[in-house]
């Protein structure tokens, strides 16, 4: 008998969810927004979880009890303590099958190779590692710039804001940037920019990121900097993941999951050579495949299955045409 798993990916901005049968054929996709619990709470989890699942088991066909294993990434879960949390909004899906739940950075690993690093950089960022055998996972903090960790699009465009803040203050040299928010808020000159970033009259938030890759490739060295300094940050991500886990010597994949890494090939540039500092067998890899494949793997995992590269491949070959046929039947 054909057996059926589910996986998740529950994101700051959007949750996608995959039913497939052992074989890796996709057969249903369900998607709704944002889920990490630091930004819509537990009740905002539950309901991105039930949405997008319960789209994607319609969509398949399913019923909830044809499930024999789920899989869940979730944006948020960090902590040891929020394990039950995250089991109890997962729980409210009604599954009977056995499940597991990472933190979505996880995804990307084992939608990729199955260990190694995987290291998101979207609107926040992340940065988790699973050894080979499955026994020692590595982390850090993924809160961002008030633990010193950097740089999601929000912590580059906070950064870059500070660099226009100078040229006002006469701190630091003048910027393209400061013309490129002035147009993209509608502010009349730059002290009324400053002015509105503080009041809460203009807001520059990790949608700007893409106007400091801009100015970026018009060559202002203010811009290339905040690139460089990006790079930087999330190769010290990795480097700390690496040092935990002691790969140093070893040759692993690092998955880089997220928007940002769209933005220039400058930040992979000073990425990779950041690691290799520490690690010259680190390989680094973008992608290119939707993270909820790596949950569905989890979900095969979760009931005992080992998925092999055949499975991977075919669960990467039809994804496409599911959610293709979700978007025209207005899912």
């Amino acid at each position: 008998m054909m057996r059926y798993f589910l996986g998740v990916d529950v994101g700051s901005s959007k949750t996608h969810a995959l039913a497939a049968d052992e074989t890796g054929q996709a057969l249903g996709f369900g998607e709704d927004g944002a889920g990490n619990h630091e930004t819509v709470g537990y009740a905002g989890l539950n309901a991105a979880l039930n949405t997008a699942a319960g789209r994607a088991l319609e969509a398949a066909g399913l019923a909830k009890e044809q499930i024999a294993g789920a899989g869940f990434g979730v944006s948020g879960y960090d902590w040891p303590s929020e394990r039950a949390n995250t089991l109890g909004a997962i729980a409210t899906l009604g599954l009977t099958a056995p499940v597991d739940a990472v933190n979505d950075a996880v995804l990307g690993i084992l939608a990729q190779s199955g260990w190694g690093l995987g290291v998101v950089s979207g609107t926040g960022c992340n940065c988790w590692g699973w050894d080979e055998a499955r026994r020692r996972m590595g982390q850090v903090t993924g809160h961002g710039l008030r633990l010193g960790e950097g740089a999601g699009s929000g912590d580059l465009v906070e950064m870059a804001l500070q660099k226009v803040a100078h040229e006002w203050t006469r701190r630091g040299p003048a910027t393209a940037l400061t013309p490129a928010f002035l147009r993209h808020t509608g502010a009349r000159d730059l002290p009324d920019l400053l002015e509105g970033v503080v009041n809460g009259r203009y807001d520059l938030s990790a949608s700007a990121a893409p106007l400091v890759f801009q100015t970026a490739a018009l060559g202002d060295p203010v811009a290339l900097d905040l690139i460089r300094w990006a790079g930087a940050e999330l190769g010290e991500l990795a480097k700390a993941v690496i040092r935990q886990l002691e790969f140093e010597k070893l040759s692993f994949d690092v998955v880089q999951i997220g928007s940002m890494f769209d933005g220039s090939p400058l930040l992979t540039e000073v990425m990779r050579d950041t690691i290799h500092g520490l690690a010259p067998g680190a390989r680094l890899v973008r992608l290119t495949v939707p993270p909820v494949v790596g949950a569905v793997r989890l979900g095969m995992e979760a009931a005992g299955l080992r998925p092999d590269a055949q499975v991977r491949a075919r669960l990467v070959e039809t994804i496409g045409e599911v959610r293709r046929s979700t978007v025209m039947a207005g899912g």
